[in-house]
């Protein structure tokens, strides 16, 4: 009989990348681990952990089970819904986590539509940049997230996440009110190649995003100022200190001095709801969801 426990531990370093990550996951040493995974390795007769250098890393067999380990998850995640079940209405806590672009423009309104609809459903957000939204999610510790997908990294486990997309969010040009092409009505991201830029850091999803939009416009930008949030974003841009690509879900304060212009082609990023498989059965789930693609094509409208 298989233990599900230290199934759960070859999960985590499957899913953390190490048994050192793993373990601090799990809030155990690294030997503990290590410990878990070869015992589990014996009560099956296989050998799920091999020497790589000072390291060790999952065998072939290790990555079959976790196939199986994944689908019996997947099942678990079912029967706990199943076994939690008041009818199909939406009760209890629901832990949603989001960047704080989609904190703000998506999971807060949704959370307030929700709580007013469903008096037995009680939200709770976390803000949360993409890879800790799936270590939440995998440890439990969040039922669905909205992330960012990275233009420059293939997707996340499919066998252990289901993410589906939720919208496309486009960049869109600012400009300082004063500036030459502030009247305009749509831009050719061509005619301020030459101005200074201020960028995402090298920190930020979006960093990648508008250097690709950049490049298909056939420049790289000037990149005068790194910022980290889009409001430091529009202040610089404000004080005429440079141009900035903005996604269309980061909200312009009413007082700012700035112009928001679509550029031709329109750049945009993938936008996406994630679960645990088998967690969007949940009412719960499914209720956010449903309120978050009603919301989410109002919020495109320059």
């Amino acid at each position: 009989m298989i233990d599900l426990r230290r199934l759960h531990v070859l999960r985590a370093v499957d899913h953390y990348g190490t048994v050192t990550a793993a373990a601090k996951a799990l809030h155990f040493t690294p030997s503990a681990a290590s410990q878990q995974i070869r015992q589990l390795g014996r009560e099956i007769g296989v050998v799920l952990l091999e020497p790589q250098g000072r390291r060790v890393r999952l065998t072939p067999a290790a990555q079959r089970l976790l196939a199986h380990a994944e689908e019996i998850q997947a099942r678990w995640e079912l029967a706990e819904l199943d076994l939690r079940a008041d009818g199909d209405q939406p009760a209890g806590l629901l832990r949603l986590a989001g960047f704080p672009g989609a904190v703000t423009a998506l999971l807060a309104p949704a959370a307030a539509a929700l709580v007013a609809r469903h008096s037995r459903l009680t939200p709770r957000i976390t803000e949360a940049e993409a890879a800790e939204c799936f270590d939440l999610l995998f440890d439990g510790d969040a039922d669905l997230a909205i992330v960012e997908a990275k233009p420059d990294e293939p997707p996340r486990d499919r066998t252990r996440f289901d993410q589906q997309p939720l919208l496309d969010d486009p960049f869109d040009l600012v400009v300082a009110a004063g500036h030459r092409l502030a009247g305009r009505d749509r831009v050719d991201l061509a005619e301020v190649a030459d101005e200074p830029w201020i960028v995402p850091s090298a920190t930020c999803t979006c960093r990648t995003h508008v250097l690709a939009a950049c490049g298909a416009a056939g420049f790289t930008p000037n990149a005068a100022h790194d910022s980290m949030n889009w409001n430091a974003t529009i202040s610089l841009v404000a004080h005429g200190l440079g141009v900035a690509l903005v996604p269309r879900l980061a909200p312009i304060p009413a007082n700012a001095e700035v112009v928001r212009l679509p550029s031709i082609g329109e750049p945009r990023r993938k936008i996406l709801t994630v679960t645990r498989r088998g967690g969007r059965s949940s009412p719960a789930v499914a209720a956010a969801l449903e309120e978050l693609e009603r919301l989410a094509p109002t919020l495109l409208t320059v």
